[in-house]
């Protein structure tokens, strides 16, 4: 709970979400380790007191508004077949977003996995809450998998936690390629890759 936020105005809820936004791209391109308050505080023309009256906890609490801002504009990039999942046109459609979203960005690669993997070694407990927001994104397919399930689209032996664990694996085993290829071609096909896995396990 951050108690600032009730107290901002307007003006200064809309100030706070420019530093998140401009720092979250500044943060992807250089790391959370490799990006300072002064680098954030020079590309978002603020002052020092300004940075800490928005952000009390100092760069740790940015980063956590941070993961929570990159985690909703990725899960907003994938709506509103995300929410459903429960038909193979919604996979298919799913499978597209993913892929247009990702292939749109100025940086390849997942802002979340790379944020969680970074922190993990640096920050654990830090690094334990942007992971949350990657439980979070996988129990979407996860739920969708086990609706399909009980609408007997898959099998009955088929396991939708092991199934969207394999799925989400092969989604980010996909974007560390493309970061490192530059290119969208490995996210597809490991999303091809993964869909034909799940078809598979068809009724």
């Amino acid at each position: 709970m951050q108690p600032a936020l009730v107290r901002l105005t307007p003006k200064g809820a809309a100030t706070r979400a420019r530093i998140v936004e401009t720092a979250a791209d500044l943060i992807l391109a250089r790391g959370a380790g490799g990006t300072s308050l002064d680098d954030i505080r020079a590309q978002t023309a603020t002052s020092k007191s300004q940075l800490f009256h928005y952000f009390p906890g100092g760069k740790g609490e940015l980063v956590a508004a941070i993961a929570a801002f990159q985690s909703e504009r990725v899960l907003a990039a994938q709506r509103p077949f995300l929410d459903t999942l429960d038909t193979w046109q919604a996979w298919d459609s799913w499978r597209d977003a993913v892929l247009a979203h990702y292939c749109s960005q100025p940086h390849w690669g997942c802002p979340i996995g790379a944020l969680a993997g970074e922190l993990i070694g640096s920050d654990p407990a830090r690094g334990a809450e942007v992971t949350a927001y990657l439980d979070r994104w996988r129990g979407y397919l996860e739920a969708g998998l086990t609706r399909m399930c009980a609408a007997g689209l898959l099998r009955a032996d088929a396991q939708p936690r092991t199934l969207a664990l394999a799925t989400f694996a092969a989604l980010h085993g996909g974007l560390l390629l493309t970061q490192t290829m530059q290119s969208g071609e490995p996210l597809a096909a490991a999303l091809d890759g993964a869909l034909t896995a799940l078809r598979a396990a068809a009724a």
